[in-house]
């Protein structure tokens, strides 16, 4: 940290530093929210971002701490559980997960997924 209080120590290094980790902090949180619905890190990279854009900011440090406490409040809850409600957790989210990459590919590429398989696999 010591890098980041030299730079704070005068106005002109104070205003870059907040405008440079504003913006990128705002474009790693926009990417993950644009990548949310794919399958992959969406919310991890949300996450990095907010975590960026903490380092400047207190709403950044405040919303990264709400973000935090629930997801360990989610994940004590979900480690609390019998095995058959845990599979069904995952079964949920497997579906779900499924029906995001299955909608984006139709929006992106006009391609249904569960008739193209149908016809690749000579099943219809």
């Amino acid at each position: 940290m010591r890098v980041l209080d030299r730079i704070r120590s005068n106005s002109t290094g104070r205003l870059a530093l907040k405008i440079g980790v504003g913006i990128l902090g705002t474009l790693v949180t926009a990417v993950g929210i644009v990548l949310i619905p794919l399958p992959g890190p969406g919310w991890a990279i949300v996450i990095l971002g907010l975590a960026i854009l903490a380092v400047e900011f207190h709403w950044a440090r405040a919303l990264l701490a709400f973000t935090k406490r629930h997801v360990q409040s989610w994940t004590h809850w979900i480690a609390a559980q019998s095995l058959p409600i845990r599979a069904l957790v995952g079964l949920v989210g497997m579906i779900f997960i499924s029906a995001v990459v299955w909608l984006s590919v139709l929006l992106t590429f006009h391609l249904n997924l569960f008739t193209w398989t149908l016809d690749f696999l000579g099943w219809r």
